[in-house]
Order: structure tokens, then sequence, then C-alpha cells
């Protein structure tokens, strides 16, 4: 089946529910060999190469992997806001339950708010990975 019978189906892919179009700057952070490299192709199929965190871009998505133990979650959430266009998109990628890593989602729940962040939804990004789609709040958004 081609992509745009499936998109004519209401088929979307993997990219299309993470909102990732071609031309979007995409920062990746908290890459290590553990990632789902299928998702990653996906994606830079779409845009091409992510940009790393010291980038001076401004950026439309952050793709933040996240495992139990890589630090302070709110910390690398605000780091994460500093290169972010207004209306853009922080994906938390995190090990799913039951796996090495995994992260509680009360632990996420009280780190983005923190952050200034809320979450709004999430998805399965693979067979070990969850994501949680993070956004600053309208108001907060005006204000800037």
């Amino acid at each position: 089946m081609s992509a745009t019978a499936g998109q004519a189906d209401g088929v979307r892919s993997l990219a299309d529910r993470l909102g990732i179009e071609s031309g979007m700057v995409v920062m990746e952070i908290g890459y290590d060999d553990d990632v789902d490299e299928d998702l990653r192709d996906l994606l830079m199929d779409r845009v091409g190469d992510f940009v790393d965190e010291d980038t001076d871009e401004v950026v439309d998505t952050v793709l933040l992997w996240w495992r139990d133990g890589d630090g302070d979650l709110v910390d690398t959430l605000v780091d994460a806001l500093s290169p972010l266009a207004d209306n853009g998109v922080v994906w938390l990628l995190t090990p799913k339950a039951g796996r090495e890593g995994h992260v509680e989602p009360s632990e996420i729940t009280e780190s983005a708010p923190t952050a200034g962040l809320q979450q709004t939804s999430t998805v399965s990004v693979g067979k070990d990975w969850a994501g949680a789609r993070l956004v600053a709040p309208r108001a907060a958004q005006k204000r800037r």
C-alpha cells in the first residue's frame, strides 16, 4: 500500500501522529544505543538529520529520550525549551512499563508543569518506547 493510499484510508504514519513534517528542524537529546532506531530512521527520512542540543537553531520539535536514572527531568525539560519555537513540541520518549529505565508516569506529570509544560497526549512509539507530548500552555505561548 502506498503512503497516499494509507492516508486516504485514514491510516497515519507514526511521523504523522507525532506531527513531524518535512522541513521541520528536530533536535534530539538523550540518544544512546537503546533508542528505537526504526523510529529515528522514519523521522530522519522525513526531516533529514536531527540537530543536537548544542544547536543555535530554533527547533520545531525536541525528541527527548529519557530513562529512569538519567538525572533531573525538570532541568532537562527546561534546557529543551531554550531552542524550542513558540508553538514547538517536546516528545518525551521513555521506556515502557517493564522495560529497563522505565519512568513512572507520575514523574512526568509532576515534572512537566514545573518546567513550564503541559502533557497533552501519549502514544506508543515502538515496541519498547512510549512518547508523551509536552507543550507550553497557551497562556505562556501568548506571553512569549
